[in-house]
């Protein structure tokens, strides 16, 4: 039998969610048959690990030190197999602003943007709106802010949680469209319509916050241009297992729209209202399903 540590908690900003997931999982693993151990993962976590002796970990964790290399980094050491992506894969999607120099030497369109620090914002510096302020390596829309058009507040009046520098890109209108990939497989696209001002942290954690449309109401062609771009987002980064990519469809204006590749995930959420276990489940695979293809896809760099 097969023992797998579920790796969850920690203590980014996206603990709660990472806690979650990480119950999810665990309960669909151990109804497949794997013995599991839950961890909430401290700093002391190799300690836990040597004496947990897990065949395998699930990463559960979201996040900062879950999904930037950190934790994998300490699993390839440790020689634990893992599920996701590995440590250079990892980096590269967390670092939004590597992510988008990648993805725009594979032909993928990227929003507009500048990298700005805390002392030029303070003194005045400005952005044409609308415009979207984002951390440059947080997930789950963390510290995410959108500016639009008539709305007069300055940038340095923005609440600043998140480091020394921030990302503020060109607000890209149209649809929310997020692909999931599975393997070497785009599993389908979503569209997520939330009822508030932008798919937030709220929005995709609270039930009733947002409508998500599945399949994604696209036309074929459109359909399959973002299944392709989903996948080549997954193999520019260097991913494995699951990872889900999140664009913008500009239909706004004339002609058949254009997508905008906003961010890759390298550890989707598992949660109920989580969107790779939804695109994966009316593709026809169940979550317990997906949970097992993930643990036995489980490897190490090397």
């Amino acid at each position: 039998m097969k023992h797998v540590a579920v790796l969850m908690g920690g203590w980014s900003a996206e603990r709660e969610v990472s806690m979650d997931s990480g119950l999810a999982c665990t309960e669909a693993l151990r109804s497949c048959g794997y013995k599991v151990t839950p961890v909430d993962v401290g700093r002391d976590i190799s300690q836990t690990l040597a004496e947990v002796r897990p065949d395998v970990c699930f990463n559960a964790l979201h996040g900062r030190y879950g999904e930037d290399g950190y934790i994998q980094g300490l699993l390839e050491i440790m020689g634990i197999p893992y599920t996701h992506s590995g440590v250079l894969a990892s980096a590269l999607a967390m670092d939004k602003p590597v992510a988008k120099k990648l993805f725009a030497m594979a032909d993928m369109t990227c929003a507009e943007g500048k990298i700005f620090t805390r002392k030029e914002i303070m003194d005045g510096a400005s952005y044409p709106k609308p415009f979207v302020i984002k951390p440059l390596n947080e997930g789950s829309s963390v510290g995410v802010t959108i500016m639009l058009e008539g709305e007069n507040i300055n940038l340095s009046d923005l609440p600043w949680t998140f480091g020394e520098q921030v990302m503020i890109e060109t607000y890209i209108p149209g649809r929310e469209i997020q692909v999931a990939v599975m393997g070497d497989t785009a599993l389908g696209a979503v569209e997520i319509k939330p009822l508030g001002r932008f798919y937030d942290y709220e929005a995709k954690y609270t039930s009733g916050k947002a409508e998500h449309l599945m399949p994604a109401p696209l036309s074929p062609e459109n359909y399959s241009e973002a299944l392709r771009l989903g996948l080549l987002a997954h193999q520019t980064l260097g991913c494995r297992g699951v990872s889900r990519s999140d664009f913008r469809f500009d239909d706004t204006g004339a002609g058949e729209g254009k997508f905008y590749i906003l961010e890759t995930n390298t550890q989707p959420g598992m949660t109920a209202l989580s969107l790779v276990p939804e695109i994966a489940g009316h593709s026809g695979m169940a979550f317990e399903e997906l949970v097992r293809w993930i643990v036995e896809d489980a490897s190490c760099d090397r």
